[in-house]
């Protein structure tokens, strides 16, 4: 079937179409982003209207990449979501550094030029060619025009005194007509669509360091998931292999001791069976103490019971709010627990207060865990004390995670944990 008949030659002229409406909207945003950023750049306020043009920049990315997806059969990869720092000057920051807002920029100004020219080739070539196949039918509206010799003729001026006019010229224009139609401009405007196509892969898509950054990040993503799993995986075989055995142990040797205890046996073996009974229940509390620490068995019920469990140990009043419509992944609900137990036991020890407030809710749209601890001590936390403030930072770096503290002298303390989901 030529090319002329074919879907995707209709649907990268729609494209084609749909650029040239689209184009001076964007190569017009772009220009105010500079300007304005240019003109107010040594203000704040020029910053920050210049880090919100350029994060709103990605909206155009995202609209070029779905009509390239779908006119242009041409799938574009979207770049790594932009991760907004916390504070004004965070935002800026965020804005100015956001080297995708920046490419979609790149892309307004670049797009301009070559949806001018691919889309005015286009439709000249279509426009020429079915003009010239049906030249045969509107020539004839032409108006008379005289030669240099007086007589009067109907049809194009082609050089000093030559009409294309009669069957001989109409069926030359239908030939030519044929030749742009059914062959040049489908060449064209599909190679002029893919050409656009190519900027938009260039530019809107992800960079290498980028796809890298997302394999790294991926590759640590089940690294974390691998690990929880073993450390659930050995928390399991304790509780139902060793721990189980150690009971079987201490139950028999308490029944060899009650079975002996009317029985004329020296008392050295009595002490020797009750210290062996004694040691069996003390390794059984340490195995039961090691594998709490690994992983307590309590989080496989949920984030919300095993905080609850742990609020309910604690060594001084705690408030707990929990408000997450969904659960999180199993890594992720490991790590929160952990820091919710690290903290909460800092409270109790450090804090001097008299009470704490945990809370866990959900941010950012509803992807994003966070919890905070808040206790009404005497405040002044310092992170590079001991305290392990910075072994949870580290531990929630893990997963793109933030720990922020809030200590002043006086009080109160707070320190959020901010962790991804999933």
């Amino acid at each position: 079937m030529p090319a002329f008949f074919k879907k995707k030659t209709w649907r990268a002229f729609a494209y084609h179409w749909a650029m040239l409406f689209l184009a001076p909207f964007g190569f017009t945003y772009a220009i105010l982003t500079i300007s304005l950023g240019a003109s107010l750049l040594v203000t704040v306020i020029g910053l920050s209207v210049a880090a919100a043009m350029l994060m709103g920049a990605r909206s155009w990315g995202r609209l070029q990449r779905a009509l390239t997806g779908s006119l242009l059969d041409r799938h574009v990869d979207a770049p790594p979501r932009l991760v907004r720092r916390p504070g004004f000057m965070g935002f800026i920051r965020s804005g100015l550094g956001d080297a995708s807002g920046w490419r979609a920029l790149a892309h307004m100004l670049a797009g301009f030029a070559t949806t001018l020219v691919a889309s005015l080739l286009s439709i000249t070539f279509l426009v020429a060619g079915l003009g010239c196949l049906t030249y045969w039918y509107w020539v004839q509206w032409l108006p008379l025009m005289q030669a240099k010799d007086g007589s009067w003729h109907r049809g194009t001026s082609i050089g000093s005194d030559i009409y294309a006019e009669g069957p001989t010229w109409n069926l030359v224009y239908a030939a030519v007509g044929v030749l742009f139609t059914f062959l040049l401009w489908p060449a064209i405007n599909n190679g002029l669509a893919s050409l656009q196509g190519s900027l938009a892969s260039g530019l809107l898509g992800p960079t290498e360091a980028q796809l890298r950054v997302k394999s790294l990040e991926e590759r640590r993503s089940h690294t974390v998931q691998d690990a929880d799993a073993r450390l659930a995986q050995i928390e399991h075989d304790l509780h139902d292999g060793t721990q189980a055995q150690l009971v079987a142990i201490a139950m028999k040797l308490g029944d060899a001791r009650d079975r002996l205890a009317g029985e004329d046996i020296p008392e050295n073996i009595k002490a020797l069976l009750a210290g062996a009974q004694g040691t069996a229940t003390d390794a059984l509390n340490d195995l039961r103490g090691l594998a709490s620490g690994i992983r307590p068995a309590v989080i496989n019920d949920g984030l919300d019971t095993a905080l609850e469990s742990l609020v309910a140990a604690a060594p001084m009043p705690v408030s707990l709010t929990y408000s997450l419509a969904s659960r999180p992944s199993p890594a992720i609900e490991a790590i929160a627990y952990f820091c919710a137990a690290e903290l909460l036991n800092n409270a109790a020890k450090h804090s001097s207060g008299t009470r704490v407030t945990l809370k866990v809710a959900t941010a950012g749209h509803g992807k994003q865990l966070v919890l905070s601890v808040l206790d009404d001590g005497v405040g002044g936390v310092d992170p590079a004390a001991g305290s392990g403030i910075e072994g949870l930072r580290a531990r929630a770096a893990n997963v793109d995670g933030t720990l922020e503290i809030s200590s002043p002298r006086g009080g109160p303390t707070e320190i959020t944990l901010r962790l991804p989901l999933s």
